[in-house]
């Protein structure tokens, strides 16, 4: 008869216990430093624009995104050419890590996808890994790319 109220005792220091800390891990705390914050998400947001635009088969989108440099009219052609090689791109783009420095941003990514010149037909099945380069503060552009990235893919059949 004496375990009832120490289990009563119990179950109310359990959701006594559970209510404080779901009040507490639920709280929202803003970023320490609210200008970084924005800015990384930004650079997040320009990385999945870039994805969209391309598996979208959107050349306007990805040239708003590009800075105007001629080592960029190479990459750029490359993407046009496997809009018009591929009408169906599936892309999964995953950011693997961010670095700042200063205006310089570098983002690895990793990426797997599929590339079909026919939906019925079984298409081109790729992964790897490579680096965007990005500059800016509050408009974030491309500046460069660097290693196994998945534009291009009609450029890299066509050599095989």
């Amino acid at each position: 008869m004496q375990r009832r109220p120490i289990i009563i005792w119990l179950g109310l220091t359990l959701i006594v216990l559970v209510q404080t800390g779901f009040l507490t891990g639920c709280s929202s705390t803003p970023p320490r430093y609210p200008e970084s914050h924005a800015r990384f998400e930004r650079i997040v947001t320009a990385v999945q624009t870039l994805q969209q635009a391309y598996v979208g088969h959107d050349p306007v989108a990805t040239n708003d995104l590009l800075l105007p440099l001629d080592t960029l009219l190479i990459w750029e052609q490359g993407i046009l050419n496997d809009f018009q090689t591929y009408p169906d791109i599936a892309l999964d783009l995953l950011i693997d890590r961010i670095t700042i420095d200063g205006d310089l941003i570098s983002v690895q990514v990793s990426w797997q996808g599929e590339w079909k010149k026919n939906p019925e037909q079984q298409g081109i099945k790729a992964r790897g890994q490579g680096t965007l380069f990005w500059s800016g503060t509050h408009v974030i552009l491309l500046t460069g790319v660097e290693g196994d990235l998945p534009f291009g893919m009609a450029d890299r059949q066509s050599m095989s």
